[in-house]
């Protein structure tokens, strides 16, 4: 039963709201978001940063006010939207992200997409395939320090034994 079904089940009525928020800080207001529901005991359920759609999020809350709550103090985050959104026009949004098998092997060169480091490319130095993690060094880094990510947060740029364009 997903999350939402379950809240229904249990008479938790959510809506979708759109929060306006500065473009490109859309991960970083999620995060933001994220962390002031749970500190605030809010009534968020999830949060989502489409990558097709720069300066918003959508957020799944019982009500427009637990939302502006949350908002409230958080950096590059600009406000609520008046109306809801119904989960059928944002819904395309979401097919992409279902689960696929990422394969990342020991040596390629990826790029973070998302996390502190993203937009950074590194070179994988182990993975873990049953935590679904894996441990890169950053190239332009001047002192190489190992970084633990999960595997849908990079991409691969370059193999082992592929030859570097120019």
């Amino acid at each position: 039963m997903s999350e939402t079904s379950q809240q229904e089940a249990e008479g938790v009525q959510t809506k979708i709201f759109v929060v306006r928020t500065t473009a490109g800080k859309e991960d970083q207001v999620a995060d933001f978001l994220a962390a002031a529901a749970g500190k605030k005991n809010l009534g968020l359920y999830s949060i989502i940063a489409p990558h097709e759609l720069s300066g918003y999020l959508f957020v799944e809350a019982e009500s427009r006010m637990d939302v502006t709550n949350a908002i409230r103090g958080i950096p590059y985050a600009k406000g609520v939207l008046e109306r809801d959104v119904p989960f059928n026009e944002i819904e395309h949004m979401l097919e992409v992200a279902k689960k696929q098998e990422i394969d990342v092997r020991k040596n390629d060169i990826v790029e973070i997409i998302s996390g502190a480091f993203k937009r950074e490319k590194a070179k994988v130095v182990r993975v873990d395939p049953v935590k679904h993690e894996l441990v890169v060094t950053l190239l332009d880094a001047a002192v190489s320090i190992p970084i633990t990510l999960k595997m849908d947060h990079v991409k691969v740029i370059r193999r082992e034994g592929e030859k570097k364009e120019e």
